[in-house]
């Protein structure tokens, strides 16, 4: 007789490699795990996604198609890493958790850390966040839940809940062997923290402190009292730029009653440095924060509208200014060719001086105590960049359009609008961080219309009084 063959289990191949010498995912790789998601071989998904970081199975997760993201987290079952939803966009991850059944999202929240499984479900409107956390043991409804009604942007928000906590009376040996016997210790930790009988932060004992020591040591003289902690409610600004300031790779988290409610974890800081560049990165470019390369054409459209009206009314104004010289320019049609370089050049200039601005003003770098100092370095670097072009500019015009004065004209207009546009660059988002609006925002299209306005106005002004073309 034949040997019988099992034909409906799958055979389970060894996979391309993923990424290629560059890092890059390789198509190959894609095409391999798209053909097996559409075969419904779980083995073969389950044994390569079980192996794959949460960073590279979120990229997986972006290079495949929409229907078949939800279609491997299906099949791949309990080897599917949640975690990794939080590497995708904001887009792709909604779309992912609305077309899963909750039971499903509520069994992969319960394999997070807590601060991984609120940044997953605070994206969620609250209906689907109340359906999931339906399904949680109240233990854990109740920790998410908390961490859901902290302030948003918040260390709150940011902090995981999973610590060790003993009593300062214990020593050394005694906080080791607790460690050694209890089960579910949080999956890293840097530090013990030493608290009373009613959850008060004591102070921190840093691991290398606690291994050096000898057994019978006293915790108490091993505790670093003043150790920089953090309270729930500080923004996750603020705490990136104390762990930048201070070199931690973990705090405490307090609430206002000095409680040890969390932890803050380098890993979270940097994933806050990274949000935080590029939302000001986007904000100088005019695009909304929430923008994101997965997103389809008309929110991207729709998004960028408002942004793109506002800069359309400055242009109105600026243009206006060459309305005022409309005599002149046709008279001289070299005012008309050369008059959007003395504009370009101011706008560079300025868009120099406010990226140096608002990264200032972010990291606290630019404050009361050094404001002048900068705005008049700042201004006299637009003075001297100003003298330079001037000469490279007024040459140019000289020998292109043959007369002489033209090469003057040009000159003192690129030195004033230079001028202008550093102290614009400066002066402008400083302003706004006094009115409490956000410098990366607001701050372009203002320098700009100033740049816009002083160039045109300062060069066919000049020109007037220098020709005489009244």
């Amino acid at each position: 007789m034949a040997e019988d063959i099992d034909v409906a289990q799958p055979v389970v191949l060894d996979p391309v490699p993923m990424r290629d010498d560059e890092g890059v995912i390789r198509d190959e790789f894609v095409a391999e795990i798209t053909r097996a998601i559409h075969a419904a071989n779980a083995p073969l998904l389950g044994a390569i996604v079980g192996e794959l970081h949460e960073a590279d199975l979120g990229d997986l997760i972006a290079a495949l198609e929409a229907d078949d993201r939800v279609r491997l987290v299906e099949l791949t079952g309990a080897d599917f890493d949640f975690a990794a939803l939080n590497e995708v966009d904001d887009s792709v991850r909604e779309e992912i958790l609305e077309e899963l059944e909750p039971e499903t999202v509520a069994e992969g929240v319960r394999e997070l850390e807590s601060d991984d499984a609120v940044e997953l479900l605070e994206g969620l409107d609250e209906e689907d966040q109340e359906e999931i956390l339906d399904r949680l043991p109240p233990s854990e409804r109740d920790a998410l839940e908390r961490g859901l009604d902290y302030p948003e942007n918040s260390a709150g928000r940011r902090m995981q809940t999973e610590f060790i906590a003993v009593p300062p009376e214990w020593n050394a040996g005694q906080v080791i062997d607790y460690m050694n016997d209890t089960p579910d210790l949080p999956e890293r930790f840097y530090e013990i923290y030493a608290v009373d009988k009613a959850q008060h932060l004591q102070g921190a004992v840093p691991l290398d402190a606690l291994l050096r020591a000898r057994r019978q040591v006293p915790l108490a003289d091993l505790i670093d009292e003043d150790r920089r902690r953090v309270s729930v409610t500080d923004d996750q600004e603020e705490v990136a730029r104390l762990f930048g300031k201070y070199n931690l790779v973990a705090a405490p988290v307090v609430d206002n009653t000095n409680r040890l409610v969390g932890v803050i974890t380098i890993d979270d800081v940097v994933d806050v440095i990274e949000e935080e560049a590029d939302e000001d990165l986007k904000a100088l470019g005019g695009v909304t924060s929430d923008e994101e390369l997965s997103d389809n054409v008309w929110t991207i459209a729709r998004a960028r509208f408002n942004w793109l009206l506002v800069n359309l009314a400055t242009a109105f104004l600026a243009s206006s200014v060459l309305g005022l010289f409309e005599g002149q320019l046709e008279k001289m049609v070299a005012l008309a060719v050369l008059a959007p370089i003395v504009a370009s050049q101011g706008g560079n200039a300025a868009t120099q001086t406010m990226t140096v601005a608002v990264r200032a003003l972010a990291t606290r770098e630019l404050g009361s105590n050094n404001a002048f100092r900068v705005v008049l370095r700042e201004a006299l670097v637009g003075l001297v960049n100003g003298l330079a072009f001037a000469v490279i500019t007024g040459i140019a015009a000289v020998a292109w359009f043959k007369i002489p004065g033209l090469g003057v004209v040009i000159g003192l207009a690129i030195v004033v609008n230079l001028f202008a546009g550093a102290l614009g660059g400066i002066l402008i988002p400083m302003v706004l961080e006094r009115a409490h609006a956000d410098p990366a925002v607001a701050s372009g299209t203002f320098v700009t219309t100033v740049t816009d306005v002083v160039g045109f106005f300062s060069f066919l002004g000049i020109a007037t009084m220098w020709f005489g073309l009244q």
